[in-house]
């Protein structure tokens, strides 16, 4: 049925009708709308379901929202592709959070604490040790992105952003070159440095 058989010598060759295209009846009137294939296509929105912890990559699948099958047939499936965007304070790399915090030089100096937002909207405080330098990271475990389909957490990473104050009156100024000529021995890495460039110099004398 639908089929057509052509006999060449020993063999016989079996293929789909070209007049039915294999669906074994011809439609002498067929429906202005669907052509025939008891099928027309229609925009619809649909709800989905969006799991905590997806990434980008992630597949949704729909049972029986693809392609409708041939004059009736089985309706096939709909497989949603996720793309995530971009976050304005977190970054994100597999289950765990990154995010980048400014902090006063006074503060990374002295010491105390930041309030820093997490990612289902919460608050939490973090302790600046004092002394600290740019780039240094303070782990919130299970502050990160949930798994899917588990209750396991990533872990969220508050980097420290040692901020250098602009816009500085006349006493501040002031203050400030104060403490600069107090502070020679409170500066350990910059005197490193440039005590490794003096004998780096010194060596290319000879």
């Amino acid at each position: 049925m639908g089929k057509v058989r052509a006999t060449q010598g020993f063999f016989t060759v079996e293929r789909g009708c070209p007049t039915c295209s294999g669906a074994g009846q011809i439609i002498k009137n067929p429906c202005s709308s669907c052509g025939g294939q008891g099928t027309q296509k229609k925009d619809r929105a649909l709800s989905v379901n969006v799991p905590p912890g997806v990434e980008t990559g992630t597949r949704i699948r729909l049972a029986g929202e693809g392609e409708t099958g041939p004059r009736g047939g089985i309706s096939g499936d709909l497989y949603i592709f996720i793309e995530v965007s971009k976050h304005k304070i977190f970054e994100r790399d597999g289950l765990n959070l990154f995010c980048r915090v400014p902090v006063s030089m006074a503060k990374a100096s002295l010491g105390g604490e930041v309030e820093v937002p997490t990612i289902d909207g919460g608050r939490s405080r973090v302790r600046i040790p004092a002394g600290s330098q740019s780039g240094r990271q303070m782990r919130l475990k299970g502050k990160g992105m949930p798994a899917i389909k588990t209750v396991q957490k990533g872990d969220m990473f508050i980097e420290m952003a040692v901020e250098t104050p602009v816009n500085l009156t006349a006493r501040q100024k002031e203050l400030l070159q104060e403490f600069e000529e107090l502070s020679e021995d409170n500066n350990p890495e910059t005197n490193s440095f440039f005590s490794s460039v003096k004998t780096f110099w010194e060596s290319m004398k000879g």
